[in-house]
């Protein structure tokens, strides 16, 4: 608009004195000329869209700037605003504000030089240093505001990736233990049916608390919060090991930590012991979780027959400590694991008690609870 509005200053100016139709024609085929050069300097990423074909661009709207002021005299002067404007926009800014004082002063001296008056002169030269500066932060401001959809647009895009992201590492999360733990009870039942009835019954009974758990999990999921509670998820872990006949050994000594970290804990507990009835032959396995110093919570998960050659064949088996990994480091936290010669895999994951943007309201607990023998 600004652009528009000093042109058409210039074309009334031109309009309002007694010029012949041809000089009209080519005034305004100048006007013409130079806005349309303008419009290019002004829009986004003009100085590396054009390169080196800046400096001609500039050198084509100085020629139409100054060689018209022959023809017209003052009533010209307003269009060396614009190319004021241009060279801050494209020039590096030692330069650019340096033509852009020369470009001012020549309108200072031009009316002189014609004999206007100094009131005259320095009228003209105080317009060109305006439209210079109005053209220069009226282009910056377009761009500032185009920068600025620009980045809401991205982190609205990071947004629903961010959302796609937990949807997809909780569902991981849930359904992979509880498929895996509803797998293993049913083996076991079919195993029992000709033999323990009663047993068979009772190992029902828990297939169907696992399914509406996990029902009542996926649900929490979408609706986007979830808690979970390490000492739950402990005796879960010790009732599936045990259905797939591991030794189980638990040792808990922990003081008080917040939901945030016990959900983290819990969620770090399912997914280990999913690994080891997914990838392993275990035996045994030993969990801890104990203080590690400075405030800090430690759980170890440690278990032998891992077996790098026995793995899930389904198609895309999981990425479960890729997701643990980011939510501990989401809570200040880090997951360590290690697999020995000997084929012990050992998981051990270590954060903060309390965050420091949450508060403790996990009562402190110890207690031990053990499996089948190891």
């Amino acid at each position: 608009m600004s652009l528009l509005s000093y042109a058409g200053m210039t074309v009334l100016n031109l309009l309002g004195q007694k010029f012949s139709h041809g000089a009209l024609a080519l005034g305004l085929l100048g006007l013409f000329a130079i806005c349309f050069m303008q419009y290019f300097h002004s829009a986004p990423e003009a100085p590396r869209r054009l390169g080196r074909r800046k400096y001609l661009t500039l050198g084509i709207q100085a020629l139409f700037t100054y060689l018209p002021i022959v023809i017209y005299g003052n009533w010209w002067g307003n269009m060396a605003g614009f190319l004021a404007g241009s060279l801050l926009l494209l020039l590096p800014p030692r330069p650019a504000w340096a033509l852009y004082g020369a470009v001012s002063a020549s309108m200072f001296f031009s009316p002189l030089l014609s004999g206007r008056t100094a009131e005259v002169s320095l009228y003209h030269s105080q317009m060109t240093m305006l439209c210079g500066v109005v053209v220069y932060g009226l282009s910056h401001l377009s761009q500032v505001i185009q920068a600025l959809l620009d980045t809401r647009r991205e982190l609205a895009r990071m947004a629903v990736t961010r959302e796609r992201l937990r949807f997809s590492r909780d569902l991981h999360d849930l359904l992979g233990y509880s498929l895996s733990s509803i797998t293993l009870k049913s083996e076991l039942i079919r195993r029992l049916i000709p033999v323990q009835p009663e047993q068979a019954v009772r190992e029902v009974a828990e297939v169907l608390a696992i399914s509406r758990q996990s029902l009542a999990d996926v649900r929490t999921v979408a609706s986007g919060y979830r808690e979970m509670s390490l000492e739950q998820e402990l005796l879960s872990a010790r009732s599936v090991l045990t259905a797939a006949e591991v030794g189980v050994r638990t040792d808990i000594s922990l003081d008080k930590v917040s939901r945030q970290v016990d959900t983290v804990l819990a969620t770090v507990l399912r997914e280990a012991v999913t690994n080891v009835l997914r990838h392993s032959k275990a035996g045994s396995c030993v969990i801890s979780v104990a203080r590690s110093g400075r405030g800090r919570v430690r759980l170890s998960v440690v278990n032998d027959g891992a077996d790098p050659a026995h793995r899930d064949v389904s198609p895309d088996s999981g990425s479960g400590l890729g997701n643990l990994a980011t939510r501990l480091e989401a809570v200040g936290g880090r997951l360590i694991f290690s697999r020995s010669d000997e084929g012990v895999f050992r998981l051990e994951a270590e954060a903060p008690a309390v965050p420091d943007d949450d508060e403790p309201v996990v009562p402190a607990r110890e207690f031990a609870v053990d499996g089948p023998a190891m």
